[in-house]
């Protein structure tokens, strides 16, 4: 059996939330597109698609190792990131 997330029975199912909701899960871990593609079920593009946006609001670190490798890190002292959060906690308890 498929549950649906918190951030899914919200707003429904879209590559975006699955990454980011991905990202919150494992706050404090660093991890590569293709662990985020293999968690999520999303091809390896999609991912980077929706990545982008979240570095751009400060909510996701990105790393470059080497010349084709980038990590990626929830940024923990990001005001949004805080809220985000703190909502996603609060939701969960709420909709379990």
């Amino acid at each position: 059996m498929i549950t649906m997330s918190s951030l899914d029975k919200l707003f429904g199912k879209t590559a975006q939330l699955q990454v980011l909701e991905n990202i919150l899960n494992n706050r404090g871990n660093t991890t590569f597109l293709f662990g985020i593609a293999e968690e999520t079920g999303l091809s390896h593009s999609s991912v980077s698609r929706v990545m982008e946006p979240l570095i751009k609001l400060g909510i996701v670190k990105e790393q470059k190792v080497g010349k084709v490798f980038r990590t990626f890190m929830l940024d923990e002292e990001n005001e949004l990131t805080g809220k985000l959060l703190k909502f996603h906690k609060e939701t969960n308890k709420l909709l379990e």
